[in-house]
C-alpha cells in the first residue's frame, strides 16, 4: 500500500510514495565537474558492467570528445567543452562533465509508461525493466533532459539504472567506483547535498565565481534530482536545460477534465436517446 506523504514528502521520499514502506535511504550521484579530468573511465565501466553495446566513436575532428552524448547505448557520457579563458583574447579552458540520467523525484517517464516497465526502486532511483518495455517510446519526449532513448536494433528503451543490481548487493555503481578523482560520488542523497554545498562554498571563497549547483534543489521543476552536479558555468554551456520542468505536472488535471467531459457527453447522449424514445 502506498503512503500519502504529500508534496513535500514526495520531494524527500519518492520511494515511500511509490509504495516502499520499509526502504533504505534515497541514494544518488553527486558529480563534481571541477575535478573531472575527462578520462572517460566512467563510460567504460558503465558499458562493461551493464553490458551496454559499443556505439562507435564520434571522430568528427570537431572535438576531443570521441562520444556524442547520452543514449540507449551510452548511459554515462563525459563531455569536453571548450570555453574562452576569462580575461584572455586567445586562451581557452576545458570544462569536462560526466552526464547521466537525473533519476528525478517527479519522473515524467514513469508517469507516462503504460506497461509498468519504468518503476521507482526502494533506493528512490528510476529503472527501465527491459523485459517489460514494449518500445512504445512515450517516455522519450516526456523526459525534460532528453535522456531516454530507443535502441534501434530491438526497439526498446534503455538508460542508466544507477546500477540497481550493485546497490542491492551493497556495492556502489560501476561509474563511481571507477572514477579516479572522485568527480562522481555516490551515497545517501541528503549527505551528498551537504557535501556538495560545502564544496561550492570552498570554490566561491576561492574566487570561482561561475561555480553553482544544478539539480540539488527539491523545490525545482522536477522536485530535485537524484543525480545532481557542481558546474563551473551556466547549465546551457553543458547542454543542460536551465529550468527543467516535469512534463507531466498537469497530467492529473488533464485526466480529471477528460473524465468530466466524458461524463457530460454520456449524459447528453443518454438524454438525447431518452428524448427520442418519447
Amino acid at each position: 500500500m502506498a503512503v500519502d506523504v504529500g508534496i513535500q514528502g514526495a520531494m524527500q521520499d519518492p520511494a515511500a510514495v511509490s509504495g516502499w514502506l520499509d526502504h533504505p535511504p534515497r541514494m544518488g550521484f553527486f558529480t563534481d565537474t571541477s575535478v573531472c579530468i575527462g578520462c572517460k573511465a566512467c563510460e567504460v565501466a558503465c558499458k562493461e558492467w551493464n553490458q551496454v553495446p559499443e556505439d562507435g566513436l564520434n571522430l568528427t575532428g570537431m572535438s576531443f570528445d570521441n562520444t556524442s552524448g547520452l543514449g540507449a547505448d551510452t548511459w554515462r557520457h563525459v563531455a569536453f567543452i571548450e570555453r574562452p579563458e576569462a580575461g584572455s583574447d586567445h586562451g581557452f579552458r576545458w570544462l569536462m562533465s560526466s552526464d547521466v540520467c537525473k533519476h528525478c523525484t517527479e519522473a515524467a517517464c514513469l508517469d507516462v509508461c503504460p506497461t509498468g516497465a519504468i518503476f521507482r526502486t526502494e533506493f528512490g532511483t528510476v529503472v527501465v525493466q527491459e523485459d517489460v518495455c514494449n518500445g512504445c517510446g512515450y517516455c522519450v519526449p516526456a523526459c525534460p533532459y532528453g535522456v531516454l532513448d530507443k535502441r534501434e536494433d530491438d526497439g526498446r528503451i534503455f538508460k542508466c539504472t544507477l546500477c540497481y543490481d550493485r546497490l542491492g548487493a551493497g556495492q556502489e555503481p560501476a561509474c563511481a567506483k571507477a572514477c579516479p578523482t572522485d568527480s562522481i560520488q555516490f551515497g545517501p542523497l541528503d549527505e551528498l547535498r551537504d557535501r556538495a554545498q560545502g564544496k561550492l562554498d570552498q570554490l566561491v571563497e576561492a574566487g570561482v565565481t561561475g561555480a553553482r549547483l544544478y539539480g540539488q534543489d527539491p523545490s525545482d521543476g522536477v522536485g530535485g534530482a537524484g543525480a545532481f552536479f557542481l558546474l563551473l558555468d551556466e547549465p546551457e554551456v553543458y547542454g543542460l536545460p536551465p529550468d527543467p520542468v516535469v512534463t507531466t505536472r498537469h497530467l492529473g488535471e488533464m485526466w480529471r477534465a477528460v473524465a468530466v467531459a466524458a461524463v457530460g457527453l454520456a449524459m447528453a447522449v443518454g438524454g438525447a436517446f431518452i428524448g427520442g424514445q418519447r
